[in-house]
């Protein structure tokens, strides 16, 4: 008896990569509802600049690259490339709606300094 071939795929999971809270998965489903797709996935990667010398970047994405680890939370699919899990590793991404805060914020042990923004890192 032979078995169907089986297609490897080329992502990674990764339990321990990041962690999406409750409340930022709830706005990141929500924010993909209003986009009208069931394609997105929220890529969270880490990127040269900033005053700090790395920064943060978070956005919406349909690809799959290849090396991709990928966690779901509840439903909600955070995606970090294989360049960016070891400055990620740990980090926590969360949703504040207060007065003085709105938006996503990554509190990240792996940063060594941070500028007054929140944006980047070292």
């Amino acid at each position: 008896m032979t078995t169907p071939a089986q297609t490897e795929s080329t992502e990674a999971k990764a339990p321990n990569s990041v962690v999406l809270t409750d409340v930022a998965a709830q706005k990141v489903k929500a924010l993909i509802e209003q986009e009208g797709r069931d394609d997105l996935r929220l890529r969270v990667a880490v990127q040269p600049g900033g005053c700090s010398g790395l920064r943060y970047q978070l956005f919406f994405d349909e690809r799959s690259l290849d090396g991709d680890i990928v966690t779901d939370f509840d439903g909600v699919e955070v995606v970090v490339d294989r360049m960016s899990a070891p400055y990620l590793t740990g980090a926590t991404i969360d949703f504040a709606d207060r007065i003085d805060a709105q938006g996503f914020t990554i509190d990240n042990p792996n940063a060594g300094n941070s500028c007054a923004c929140g944006d980047s890192f070292s």
